[in-house]
Order: C-alpha cells, then sequence, then structure tokens
C-alpha cells in the first residue's frame, strides 16, 4: 500500500505534536546518509544549540513540561460523602532552556567545518523569537564565511528570508561558501515530490547528492506516522489554498481506499 497519501511532504506532518519527531528523525537520516556516502574523508556530526528563555519569552514560545510542587491547601473539602484530603497543588513550570539541532560536515583532515545543515523548525519561524533572531545571525555570519550553508524549510507557515518569500510552499537553499554568485534554491510545492539536492564538499571532491524524498520516506515508515495521523481531520495551520484543499481531500481518500485493499 501507499505509505503517505502525498507525493512529497506530507502537511499532516506539519502539526507541532508531530514536528519535533519528524525533526529529529530528518536530521538522524540525513547525518547518517551523508556519513556512509562520504566515508572517513570527512566527519558528519550532529550538532545543537541552546537557548536560555526568559519566563516571559517560555510563556509564549514553550509548552509546559516541568512542574514545581506548591504547599497543600490547609484543612479539608467536603463533599457529599465525607471529607477528602487536601491535594497538594502543582503550578506548571516553564522550561527555560530549548535545544536545537543541526548537522556539520568537517574535513577530518584538520577538523575545518566544510558545510552547515539547518532544517527550519517553528522556534526559529516565528516571528521575533530568540530562535528567530539566533537563526539569521547564524545564516548571516555563515554566509560571509567560505563555509556551504543549505536551509531545509519543509514548514509551510512562519518567517521567510526575502530570497524566498512566497514563492513554493517548502524550498531548500543553498549558499556556496566564498561564492558571491546566485544562491541554489529548489522550490517545492504541495504537490511536488522533494527533490535531489547537492550537498557541496572541499574542492575537488565534488557534491555529495541527498535525496530527501528517500529520507522523508523512511521516516514515514520507521515513524510508523500513518497509523498516527489523523487524515480525517482538517491539516493543520497555516490553511492551505482552496485548490490544495480539494487535492488533499481526494489523495486521502484515495489512499484510505487502497488501504482498505491492501494495496
Amino acid at each position: 500500500m501507499p505509505l503517505s497519501p502525498f507525493p512529497g511532504m506530507d502537511p499532516y506532518l506539519e502539526a507541532s505534536a508531530k514536528w519535533s519527531s519528524v525533526h529529529t528523525r530528518l536530521i538522524t537520516a540525513i547525518s547518517d546518509q551523508l556519513s556512509e556516502q562520504l566515508g572517513s574523508a570527512y566527519s558528519v556530526d550532529i550538532e545543537q544549540r541552546v537557548y536560555i528563555l526568559t519566563a516571559d519569552e517560555a510563556r509564549k514560545y514553550v509548552v509546559p513540561d516541568i512542574f514545581l510542587v506548591q504547599s497543600p491547601l490547609a484543612g479539608t473539602v467536603a463533599t457529599g460523602t465525607g471529607a477528602v484530603t487536601p491535594p497538594t497543588l502543582v503550578e506548571p513550570v516553564l522550561d527555560l532552556e530549548v535545544r536545537e539541532r543541526y548537522i556539520q560536515i568537517v574535513d577530518s583532515s584538520d577538523d575545518t567545518v566544510v558545510t552547515t545543515i539547518e532544517i527550519l523548525s517553528p522556534f526559529n519561524k516565528q516571528g521575533d523569537s530568540p530562535g528567530r533572531r539566533a537563526f539569521v545571525d547564524k545564516r548571516n555570519t555563515v554566509m560571509a564565511s567560505s563555509v556551504h550553508w543549505i536551509e531545509i524549510d519543509l514548514l509551510c507557515g512562519g518567517e521567510r528570508p526575502p530570497e524566498v518569500v512566497e514563492k513554493s510552499d517548502y524550498y531548500v537553499l543553498l549558499k556556496r561558501g566564498g561564492v558571491w554568485g546566485p544562491l541554489e534554491v529548489w522550490y517545492i510545492d504541495l504537490r511536488d515530490r522533494l527533490p535531489v539536492i547537492a550537498v557541496p564538499l572541499r574542492a575537488p571532491d565534488p557534491d555529495a547528492p541527498l535525496d530527501l524524498q528517500a529520507m522523508l520516506e523512511g521516516i514515514y515508515q520507521r515513524g510508523r506516522y500513518f497509523e498516527k495521523l489523523d487524515y480525517a481531520k482538517t491539516p493543520p495551520a497555516p490553511r492551505l489554498r482552496p485548490a490544495d484543499v480539494a487535492w488533499t481531500k481526494e489523495r486521502v481518500q484515495l489512499w484510505a481506499n487502497a488501504t482498505k485493499l491492501g494495496k
């Protein structure tokens, strides 16, 4: 049977509850694939940066997942069947630390960073958030250096750089290090398969091909998202164009019929 209703990116994967796992799996799959391709000449590392947020920023951008225990209520609570032992009140405390992972390709001969690969997340696409500011600062710094820069954006929503804003549903952008010529961009719409992109290395080594569609299909299968995603619901925000809404419903119906037939 077909794994996903969609030929390329699945908009249902963009839901905030699912994207974190998709992002992690995609980082791992890309690094594993490149490591296998490049062999010992290069080291493909998964790095992370840490943001320390203020309490106000945490309330705005982060879901509570740590709790602070407060003193229990004094006395008892009366009910129809007698007194209830007073519970302890627990207030949510926002985690002030956010971690984001990215990929670096390093020349094994001298530990020089050759290529940086960023897979965008809601946190670094959201308005004037700390993640957005840090991403833009890093982007500008790397683009002005000899390091190759690749950004992969598989999220319809959020802010985009001026070079690619409103050009497509998704995109991949490559800025070759030390080159001031045009940027290389793969524009991707909802109905498209994901491209095979070029990952530049150190001269005279040729670019390494990276098949993003194969990466996504492997993630979809290993994560068993065909069982976890509720295709009966409307795709998560942002809203699709009217023509794509009808197309999405048709794709989901065809997929559901094929699934029932076991094809």
